[in-house]
């Protein structure tokens, strides 16, 4: 087996560990079943993760990340605005990246969901799902201070709430589609609330 970086280890277990449980299920994966997904020794997994907790931990950041960086990417928040792109067209684009991402990946945005449950009902693990939902404020929290730099936007509400309203409007939006499919009707409803969004926020 090949040396790698510790840090690349762990990363490549999470992502397996991410395969494992959106296969078999949260409750059913086991660190063996982990450890064999990224081809590797129990040892190697038991070095890099020294309990379970640490690994949901981790888990739950990395499927974070894999959203918010392609919502990232669509809204260029590292550059300047597109000449000629209006704020709900910027808007747009975010949501539609997020939304192309639960459609292609609906197995690890159910996983979500598996790991919010799994952690409450868990004793001594309910601080990973709170842990959960901080990371999906700050995420949206950081999208939103770039983009108001990028624009020179003035927020109608304070970006901590705003941060906290765009992750329970997507976190309910897709746990919907999740739910009930049914792409078609989907789009009526992305753009309600884009312009919603879009409302919330204006040139300074």
């Amino acid at each position: 087996m090949a040396r790698m970086p510790s840090a690349e280890r762990r990363r490549q277990l999470t992502e397996a560990a991410i395969r494992a449980m959106a296969r078999d299920g949260v409750a059913r994966t086991t660190t063996r079943s982990i450890a064999a997904e990224a081809e590797v020794s129990l040892s190697v997994f038991h070095y890099c993760f020294d309990s379970k907790q640490a690994l949901i931990e981790s888990v739950i950041t990395t499927l974070t990340d894999h959203s918010v960086t392609v919502v990232k990417h669509a809204l260029r928040p590292t550059g300047a605005p597109a000449p000629g792109v209006t704020l709900e067209e910027t808007v747009a684009a975010g949501f539609r990246a997020y939304w192309d991402h639960v459609r292609a990946h609906p197995d690890e945005h159910m996983l979500t969901y598996e790991l919010t449950q799994y952690a409450l009902r868990q004793p001594g693990f309910e601080h990973l799902a709170r842990r959960q939902y901080a990371l999906y404020a700050e995420a949206y929290a950081e999208i939103v201070e770039q983009l108001r730099r990028d624009r020179d936007l003035r927020l109608q509400v304070p970006v901590s709430v705003l941060a906290r309203y765009l992750a329970a409007m997507t976190d309910g939006l897709t746990l919907n589609y999740l739910v009930l499919g049914d792409e078609d009707a989907w789009t009526d409803i992305l753009e309600t609330v884009t312009a919603h969004v879009a409302g919330l926020v204006r040139a300074g």
